[in-house]
């Protein structure tokens, strides 16, 4: 391990206060994608297993992308469940990014199979709702669940980004993963937008569409992951 990661470990302190509480299932969530121009809203959610150690798990923010690729089937294969669910770019115009970042949050829960009783939050927003939600500011540096959980949303949105970016080469989605960079605004400006872009955000107007997003038989948008 890198020494900058040593002695930087999230810890199950959160979980066991509620396991001891009587709450049997308790998963801790987190998200990602939200400040992107494109792609998807990902959250993630992990329901630990209290019986079995992982090492290594830290905030994605923290660790590099192979890291993060290296650690993906180790959550996995260590929590009791996990899910990740996605709001599409079409829905987070649609929606706006707080309703956006709930239907993802709720179709990972959907997604898990069990029904949790609690929920572990990054952050102070509790975006679960149903009186379910602890809020845990630095929950992700901190708490063993959120944290796997923010692994398994980076991984998973950016494997869809990198597919994103061989659809429509010169973005630079490989790298930004649909956040700004100088690649990918030079490529708007140049190219227009492509299918995954956000269209309602404000330095999308008047931009022409090079790739608009795929039509099912009713009109409808479909899902590009």
């Amino acid at each position: 391990m890198r020494s900058a990661l040593r002695g930087r470990a999230p810890g199950l302190v959160a979980e066991r206060d509620l396991w001891d509480a009587g709450h049997r299932v308790v998963a801790g969530l987190d998200e990602v994608g939200r400040g992107a121009w494109a792609g998807p809203l990902t959250v993630g959610v992990v329901v630990p297993d209290r019986n079995r150690r992982i090492t290594g798990v830290r905030d994605s923010k923290m660790l590099t992308e192979p890291e993060r690729e290296a650690l993906f089937d180790r959550i996995t294969g260590w929590a009791e469940a996990w899910s990740v669910g996605h709001a599409s770019n079409d829905e987070c115009d649609d929606l706006g990014m707080s309703d956006a970042q709930r239907l993802a949050a709720r179709r990972a829960l959907d997604g898990l199979g069990v029904t949790v009783d609690r929920v572990l939050l990054d952050g102070n927003w509790d975006f679960v709702g149903g009186g379910r939600a602890r809020t845990i500011v630095k929950g992700d540096a901190t708490c063993l669940s959120i944290a796997a959980a923010s692994v398994l949303a980076k991984v998973t949105r950016d494997r869809i980004m990198r597919d994103a970016d061989g659809r429509y080469p010169g973005f630079g989605f490989a790298q930004s993963k649909g956040y700004p960079s100088p690649v990918h605004r030079a490529a708007l400006a140049e190219r227009g937008a492509t299918g995954y872009h956000r269209r309602s955000w404000s330095f999308m107007h008047g931009l022409p569409s090079i790739g608009a997003p795929p039509r099912d038989r009713h009109g409808a948008p479909t899902r590009l992951f």
